[in-house]
């Protein structure tokens, strides 16, 4: 399916007079003039979503071809602007599915982690519905199945899943703990809940989590949570000093 949408992504660019040429691209008006995926991407895939003759599933589709073609972030903001116009919202089945899929391959998903992160959880209007949508939904199909695509789905949202509401993302912490394999990522999820400027946690409840991972005694950062949770804290930003009172205690 990916490499459905690239190739289309790759003949509408054509249309346009977008080419690929070694490491850059040209363009038909410019053909002496190198481009970089970022520039096309600004130029560019705004206009996916103008195109007539696709109905808006199949815009989505096109500019996750775009994605995967070009690997620029500013492809999944002109979706995220699409979503939000005055058309929108997109078809929620085929956004969604073009984030799913794109976080299960195995190869670089950083644009599309960090279009989650940024964009769709730290928006508290989105951050519930984006978060059930590419995992919350299925983590019990994730412990169950145990295949290597789910379990890069959910390794890489946990970990950018900071800035979720704590109501709405510790269930599945919680689910996920019943797969070691996952205890890293709930981890690191767990840190980015006290690290992020929008991160959120409970700390009674983060540290009984915290508690539970399967993880070894000298992982990094590991005691220092722990001991500013225990102390009440709930997010780096907003207490100031301790992180680094917690790691000095901890030496």
């Amino acid at each position: 399916m990916e490499r459905r949408d690239e190739d289309a992504a790759r003949r509408w660019l054509a249309e346009q007079g977008v080419r690929q040429v070694g490491e850059g691209w040209v363009s038909g008006g410019e053909p002496e003039v190198s481009l970089t995926a970022g520039e096309v991407a600004h130029s560019w895939a705004g206009d996916v979503f103008a195109e007539d003759l696709l109905d808006a599933a199949d815009q989505v589709r096109l500019a996750f071809g775009l994605l995967d073609v070009l690997g620029e972030y500013w492809v999944t903001c002109e979706i995220r602007f699409a979503n939000e116009a005055a058309e929108g919202p997109l078809p929620a089945d085929a956004l969604w599915d073009g984030y799913r899929r794109r976080l299960e391959r195995d190869r670089d998903a950083e644009a599309v982690t960090y279009s989650l992160w940024v964009d769709w959880f730290e928006d508290r209007t989105t951050s519930a519905t984006a978060f059930a949508e590419v995992l919350g939904h299925d983590i019990g199909r994730v412990v169950t199945e145990r295949t290597d695509a789910l379990l890069r789905r959910a390794r890489r949202v946990l970990e950018c899943s900071g800035p979720v509401e704590w109501t709405v993302k510790e269930p599945t912490y919680r689910t996920a703990l019943r797969l070691p394999a996952l205890h890293p990522a709930v981890f690191r999820g767990l840190r980015a809940s006290f690290h992020d400027v929008y991160g959120d946690l409970e700390p009674a409840s983060a540290l009984a989590l915290l508690d539970q991972l399967d993880l070894p005694a000298d992982t990094q950062h590991l005691a220092a949570l722990r001991h500013v949770l225990a102390a009440g804290h709930e997010n780096h930003h907003r207490s100031p000093g301790a992180w680094d009172e917690a790691v000095r205690s901890c030496l």
